[in-house]
């Protein structure tokens, strides 16, 4: 499995959000800055977000983004996973219960479980308020108000 550019650039965007979640909207152009990231690219990501519930939007001068939901509420497998898609390392885990006609003999199924639940592990259990954590203590700033 690996995780595409849209998948980190959106991980970012939501943490860039959740540290600056003053309740106030924040113009694409100003994440873009930050995370050196064309704004054009940011604006796919975003719609695809937004669509979701994921992010509130306003228009006008006072126009941009913030966060739909406290940085506790997301967690780093949901914004994957709506960006991405399933992240399972392969396509049989991909339906419950498995549908592929190999899986009652197949001796590498407990293998790609395994890794499988691996990821969730991390992904699951990681939200964007442990992020924005581990951001303020990697910079000694602390963002969030």
């Amino acid at each position: 499995m690996k995780i595409s550019t849209k998948g980190r650039y959106a991980l970012r965007l939501m943490l860039d959000l959740a540290l600056h979640n003053t309740g106030e909207y924040i113009t694409i152009k100003s994440i873009a800055a930050r995370q050196e990231i064309s704004d054009k690219y940011l604006e796919q990501i975003i719609t695809q977000l937004s669509k979701a519930g994921y992010v509130k939007s306003t228009r006008g001068s006072q126009g941009g983004y913030r966060l739909a939901k406290p940085p506790e509420e997301y967690t780093v497998g949901m914004i994957l996973r709506l960006i991405e898609g399933s992240l399972s390392p392969v396509a049989c885990l991909e339906d419950e219960p498995n549908q592929c006609n190999r899986s009652g003999h197949c001796a590498t199924l407990d293998v790609w479980q395994k890794l499988d639940n691996a990821i969730r592990n991390v992904v699951d259990n990681i939200t964007l308020a442990d992020l924005v954590d581990k951001q303020n203590s990697l910079t000694g700033n602390d963002y969030v108000i």
